[in-house]
């Protein structure tokens, strides 16, 4: 299967001390085999916020 599971967490919660907010995204292992990088609403903050694949 070339797609997997991948957890995608807020770049901006921890540096203003806040709970950061995670999500499951899916990617293509053969075509993006760099860590992918989306914007999410993270509910913490109120606002849409950079998120960066963790695992």
């Amino acid at each position: 299967m070339p797609r997997e599971n991948v957890t995608i967490e807020c770049t901006e919660a921890r540096k203003e001390g806040k709970a950061p907010s995670r999500y499951v995204a899916t990617r293509n292992k053969k075509l993006k085999t760099d860590k992918i990088e989306l914007q999410k609403y993270n509910p913490f903050l109120r606002r849409h916020t950079l998120h960066r694949e963790i695992k």
